[in-house]
């Protein structure tokens, strides 16, 4: 095992004592497995066969069940509706032994809930429940009381942001200074319309498609992959950037000018459902235990490679890194 294998595997074992704060956008993922043997004869789709269904938790919910799966501590902040499948969410959320202050209920608001319908490893439909509208005044009083009292509890907030209505620009603002006044290490899974919102987090972690987006360069090629990552930190004022580039792995952007390019650890991809999710968890945690932003960014892409090998959303086990960690 090569040293840096070690030093990763002591790194893991500290994940116990931290404690991580989630904010962000809650699902609840729907899948219905089946086999295709045929196409319809009422219009040119497959017929799927359904053999099975199953409900995960999804959005910062397989945050939070990736933060429990390293072995790290969490608290939980978001919305749901008063509906089955919010019932569903606050008993399954309950059972983790997560106390359930900080997951709202909102009336008359669906709780979001994604449907996907997988056959023979691929995914051959999606549709979504949602409600993207603005929470009502007092939810929004009611998140944000719930954040400053656990911010001086945690070793790390992680925000989730799916854009379903959680992370705001008030919320973010009455948030954020408060955490850096603390001390707390802010890292966020970002998305695009919600990029000024960002300034001075400690990490962000948009994908390829997003920081061209956001810094308004496409990235074709390593100058406009340098030339992008360069302008997210000027314009976030961030202590760093970390591009997420599939099968290309990620390039870390730091604000002191180092850049660290990362190949990808994946063997097989199968479904990259939930890979950010995981990348956010185990950023999160190493980060909340003091290690280098480039070293949590190699062990939150050794993370990665391993949920993209597993079909549906995927969280990552402590004993499945421990194990990846000790092969090498």
């Amino acid at each position: 095992m090569s040293p840096q294998r070690k030093q990763f595997k002591k790194i893991l074992n500290q994940f116990s004592k931290r404690k991580v704060l989630v904010i962000g956008d809650l699902m609840l993922d729907h899948y219905i497995w089946g086999t295709v043997k045929r196409i319809s004869p009422e219009a040119p789709v497959p017929v799927v066969n359904v053999n099975s269904e199953s409900v995960r938790l999804g959005g910062a919910g397989n945050v939070v069940n990736n933060i429990l799966g390293l072995g790290g501590k969490v608290s939980f902040c978001s919305v749901i509706g008063s509906d089955s499948a919010g019932a569903w969410i606050q008993e399954r959320v309950q059972s983790k032994g997560i106390n359930l202050d900080g997951l709202i209920v909102e009336e008359n608001r669906p709780t979001t809930k994604k449907t996907r319908i997988i056959a023979h490893q691929q995914q051959v439909v999606r549709f979504d429940h949602e409600e993207r509208s603005d929470l009502q005044v007092k939810t929004k009083r009611r998140l944000i009381d719930y954040i400053l009292g656990e911010l001086p509890q945690v070793d790390c907030l992680a925000i989730s942001d799916y854009s379903k209505g959680v992370v705001t620009k008030q919320l973010l603002k009455m948030v954020l200074p408060l955490a850096i006044k603390q001390g707390v290490p802010i890292v966020v899974d970002p998305k695009v319309s919600h990029f000024p919102l960002y300034k001075k987090v400690t990490l962000v972690t948009p994908n390829n498609l997003e920081a061209s987006q956001a810094s308004g360069v496409e990235i074709e090629d390593e100058s406009s992959l340098l030339k992008a990552g360069k302008t997210l930190l000027k314009k976030l004022s961030c202590e760093a950037v970390l591009i997420t580039r599939g099968e290309h792995g990620m390039s870390l952007f730091e604000k002191s000018g180092d850049i660290t390019h990362i190949p990808t650890e994946a063997k097989e991809v199968f479904d990259v459902t939930g890979a950010g999710d995981t990348v956010l968890s185990t950023l999160a945690l190493a980060i909340a235990v003091g290690t280098s932003l480039p070293d949590a960014a190699k062990l939150a892409n050794i993370s990665a490679g391993i949920v993209v090998g597993i079909v549906g959303t995927a969280a990552i086990e402590k004993e499945m890194l421990q194990n990846v960690l000790s092969k090498v």
